[in-house]
């Protein structure tokens, strides 16, 4: 009998433990489902590259007109982003989702089918519209439905399919008409539109609003048949109602003291992960291989070939390595190659050591979105659906996402003006960025691996 009643907590606490760490089919679809969205936002960000020189011989913009086209899509991506957590918040995660997919189907066609700027820039500032609601509501959806154990991976399966989408749109755009790339990047929209009706909305969203039966099923189909959620579903309902007893408005827990540290980290991996030129090399790549003196189609090709295979390693080695060693990797390895690019840059413009500038801008290229990849790519969007609790998600992820997009239309607009200013000087300067960038997270930005969503939070000072 006694022999018995110790193992009891045992097999409990064993059955526990697979329950809260076991990948499910529903776990995997709803995922899978989600993330269509970050492809759809890697195509779009990286439309720009390969359609570039035809666009503007075809429609005949300049480069100051083309650089407004590029970056209007930051501007609509801004405007959705202010409300995105509001709209999550009030219809849900899922069709949030939904409404992106439609803003980003019309902003396609409308590319596809313009003959003019108007239109041109129409379309794109609708795909900014879907985007910016996509690059809120897919990582903090994943968060939510994740078991602590295996979130880091599955949160950068975000980043994973955003660097398929922009992989796919440097290859193919090789081979097809800009008219005919904006159709089929159209398709996968419609693909989610119809997948999000097979997948359940977030637990912790149905727990705000006191959907306690829909809570229990959506863990069952998250988790298995068999698998435990008693304990989850009571914590997610502590964790919101705690929440909502310490303020009934998030604008108001956006300014308390407490959660300053999370907004400091926030706003600064957003504004480190925009200034240290990434969106104008998705953006300009073929531009950038051409200022060069190299062969855009065959350098955009080798960057498509290396995108993929870094993104699925990065998102098994999050959960092993944790969020801080690769977030200070990669902001080195990001210094080290803007240096290489502007000496390439540098080089050229002297005229010394020519037979060696174009095998230091591909190390440098190919070096930097590796490094980009394995930490300032997919991370900040990770830590930032971890570490703001449920009552301040709606403003502060909201803020932290307009940033984001305000951070690249800085840098997406005035790239190519700052590149006939100086092209090393450009790479330099980002490098110096990068460099911040490793400070800023030695200093500031805490491991988060492996703890539950509400353990963070409690540990930043926000649940009492």
């Amino acid at each position: 009998m006694e022999s018995g009643s110790m193992k009891t907590p045992l097999v409990n606490n064993q059955e526990e433990a697979r329950s809260s760490s076991s990948i499910t089919c529903g776990l995997l679809l709803s995922t899978s489902v989600a993330v269509t969205g970050s492809f759809v936002y890697g195509c779009a960000m990286s439309y720009s590259s390969p359609a570039q020189s035809k666009i503007m011989e075809e429609l005949g913009l300049s480069v100051a007109d083309y650089s407004f086209f590029t970056s209007v899509m930051t501007l609509g991506g801004m405007i959705t982003a202010a409300f995105s957590g509001k709209i999550a918040a009030v219809i849900g995660r899922r069709q949030t989702m939904w409404i992106a997919d439609v803003f980003c189907i019309f902003g396609w066609l409308a590319v596809a089918f313009a003959h003019d700027k108007m239109l041109l820039n129409i379309g794109r500032g609708f795909l900014g519209f879907g985007v910016g609601l996509i690059s809120y509501v897919v990582p903090v959806y994943i968060a939510e439905i994740t078991p602590k154990a295996f979130r880091g991976g599955f949160s950068f399966s975000n980043q994973l399919l955003q660097s398929f989408g922009i992989s796919l749109m440097f290859f193919t755009g090789n081979f097809f008409h800009w008219r005919t790339l904006a159709l089929l990047s159209a398709i996968p929209c419609g693909i989610q539109m119809i997948c999000l009706f097979f997948i359940p909305e977030s637990p912790r969203w149905l727990a705000m609003y006191g959907r306690e039966r829909e809570l229990e099923v959506t863990l069952k189909r998250l988790r298995g048949e068999n698998g435990d959620i008693l304990e989850e579903a009571a914590e997610i309902r502590e964790t919101v109602e705690t929440s909502r007893r310490e303020s009934r408005s998030g604008l108001k827990d956006l300014f308390n003291m407490k959660n300053a540290h999370p907004l400091i980290i926030g706003l600064g991996l957003m504004l480190l992960q925009q200034f240290c030129g990434s969106s104008a090399i998705s953006a300009y790549a073929a531009r950038i291989f051409d200022t060069a003196g190299f062969p855009s189609d065959i350098g955009t090709s080798i960057l498509a070939v290396i995108l993929v295979p870094q993104s699925i390693i990065v998102m098994f080695a999050v959960d092993r390595f944790g969020r801080r060693p690769l977030l200070m990797s990669s902001s080195i390895g990001l210094c080290i190659c803007s240096f290489l690019i502007g000496l390439s840059y540098y080089l050229q413009n002297h005229g010394d050591f020519q037979e060696f500038c174009s095998p230091i801008l591909i190390v440098g290229l190919v070096g930097y979105v590796l490094s980009f990849g394995i930490g300032l790519g997919g991370l900040p969007w990770v830590i930032m659906s971890e570490v703001f609790p449920v009552n301040v998600k709606i403003t502060a992820g909201s803020l932290v996402t307009v940033s984001n997009w305000f951070f690249s239309w800085i840098i997406i607009f005035s790239f190519n003006f700052m590149m006939q200013w100086s092209a090393f000087g450009t790479y330099f300067i980002f490098a110096g960025v990068s460099l911040m960038s490793f400070v800023f997270v030695w200093t500031l930005v805490p491991e988060t691996k492996g703890r539950t969503l509400e353990d963070i939070q409690q540990s930043l000072g926000q649940l009492s």
